[in-house]
């Protein structure tokens, strides 16, 4: 049994027909040797059931960490996930983003000591979040610009996402002014980092929660690099229910702290303390 070299959280809240299509993504990556948690915030048995189709039938290796729906709840399910993982580096993304067939391999092969790796998703409308199928997904159509177009996407700045590469890619990476941060849409780094700062803030709710976590490690000295224009993901549309201003609020707040407080790590982590 040779050891994992990746584990992959991908949080995940009642959307099964998404997740079944992440899953498939999954399924064909270039680098086989990993893992996946699915940190599950409360979804229903259609999830648990097409989760237990995917480790009974597909060669990807799953856990499934789950917890009682109490609403919005993200970081409370991803500090449970970061303890079952059995790799020491982590790739942070969620269930509606499909990840391109070298996902895992490009975010293996640009990790470093003391360093997280930003990259990038690229939004799809509905209709077209709709209309990929497992075919689609395997032969990569949906990461094609001209596949996409001929669905009605409209081209814009944002497609160098999806034909970028080599030089180009590195030039974008490097000179792009959109700040590489903690997004957890898709982010890598080390298990031995993130529980250093103890992981996620419990008391954030939906509204920079993953940028707060970053935020600590930046104080502990780690470094952020930019590879939105190599590590790719399609995020499959949806809406945000959750979204509330108190929450966002509050969130504010806790941010603001441990940027002016240089906090390191929190009270109200993986471990809690008094």
């Amino acid at each position: 049994m040779s050891i994992l070299k990746a584990s992959v959280i991908t949080s995940t809240y009642n959307q099964p027909d998404w997740l079944e299509k992440v899953l498939w993504g999954y399924e064909i990556q270039t680098e086989k040797n990993f893992e996946i948690v699915i940190a599950d915030d409360g979804s229903g048995e259609s999830t648990k059931n097409l989760i237990q189709r995917f480790i009974q039938d597909s060669n990807l290796k799953i856990t499934h960490v789950w917890q009682e729906d109490e609403g919005f709840q993200k970081t409370k399910i991803l500090n449970k996930a970061i303890l079952k993982t059995s790799s020491d580096y982590l790739i942070f993304t969620d269930g509606d983003c499909i990840p391109r067939n070298d996902f895992v391999e490009t975010h293996l092969a640009l990790r470093k000591p003391n360093t997280f790796l930003s990259g990038g998703y690229f939004k799809l409308p509905q209709d077209i979040s709709e209309a990929i199928s497992k075919e689609d997904i395997e032969n990569q159509n949906c990461f094609h610009l001209n596949w996409l177009l001929e669905h009605g996407l409209k081209k814009t700045f944002k497609t160098n996402k999806l034909t970028a590469s080599g030089r180009k890619a590195w030039f974008l990476n490097t000179f792009t002014p959109t700040k590489a941060t903690f997004d957890g849409m898709n982010v890598s780094g080390w298990k031995q980092d993130v529980l250093n700062v103890n992981g996620f803030d419990e008391r954030m709710q939906y509204g920079g929660e993953d940028r707060e976590i970053g935020e600590r490690l930046v104080n502990c000295g780690i470094k952020f690099r930019q590879i939105r224009y190599s590590a790719i993901c399609v995020h499959l549309h949806h809406d945000r229910p959750y979204k509330n201003e108190e929450a966002i609020n509050r969130n504010k707040a806790i941010r603001k702290e441990t940027k002016t407080k240089k906090h390191k790590t929190t009270k109200f982590g993986i471990t809690k303390h008094e």
